[in-house]
């Protein structure tokens, strides 16, 4: 049995080093809410030397929030935005002849995508470019994955393994105490239930869930020690981090 756990990487917190050897893929920001040339670079290298799919992060061209709040911008210019960081970390890619493994959308884009048909249009029209040859990573039972699916782009169900869900199955807001699990045992429960096909949520109920891929949050202040502490404990349970 194997499982992929994901990184969101490259945005400034400099702890990459020590959490690409627990990891298995990660989503590299690009330049909407964090991210340049040089920080892509040396994110992409370090994902080469341990083996680590490589995926592009995209987001609302938003640095002083950091991506997690909904940007009033226009859909031309949102689309814009990010075929423009796509075609920044394509070209870093490129230069070390290393091809895209995947697209996750970042913080509140990927939040917004998951229940605004029209913006999860705008945000597949301008990935069109590279999306018959990545897969997407996307949220189980949201509005972008059904889109997705009707354009027959392939995709990846992702959860998030130190992030609460509400009953709907949308992420716990970060503007709530309890989003966020830091715990490194609370994390591993939670992934184990998830890989299992359920995920209880705020309220103690067990709902039904897809999961391919499993985040932790880079910026996460526990990111590197829960990561140590699930690749032990996943090991223990026959399950390898690939």
């Amino acid at each position: 049995m194997k499982i992929d756990i994901n990184c969101d990487v490259g945005e400034g917190i400099e702890n990459e080093h020590l959490l690409m050897p627990h990891i298995s893929s990660c989503n590299i920001a690009c330049g909407g809410h964090f991210g340049n040339a040089e920080t892509i670079d040396k994110t992409i290298q370090l994902a080469i030397e341990n083996k680590v799919l490589i995926g592009a992060h995209p987001s609302f061209p938003d640095t002083k929030n950091f991506g997690r709040k909904v940007m009033n911008i226009s859909h031309e210019a949102l689309q814009k935005s990010i075929e423009n960081q796509l075609k920044l970390f394509i070209n870093r890619l490129a230069l070390v002849d290393e091809k895209l493994h995947h697209i996750k959308p970042h913080g509140a884009l990927y939040n917004l995508i998951a229940v605004d048909e029209k913006v999860a249009k705008v945000f597949l029209k301008s990935i069109q470019k590279y999306s018959k040859d990545v897969f997407l990573y996307v949220p189980y039972n949201s509005v972008i994955e059904k889109l997705a699916i009707e354009k027959s782009i392939k995709i990846k169900y992702e959860v998030f393994s130190d992030r609460n869900y509400n009953n709907d199955l949308t992420l716990v807001s970060r503007n709530k105490e309890n989003a966020l699990i830091t715990d490194k045992e609370d994390v591993f429960k939670h992934v184990l239930s998830m890989y299992k096909g359920k995920v209880k949520t705020i309220s103690g109920e067990l709902k039904t869930i897809k999961a391919d891929t499993f985040c932790i949050h880079g910026d996460n202040k526990n990111a590197v020690s829960i990561l140590e502490y699930l690749f032990e404990k996943l090991k223990k349970e026959g399950i390898k981090i690939a």
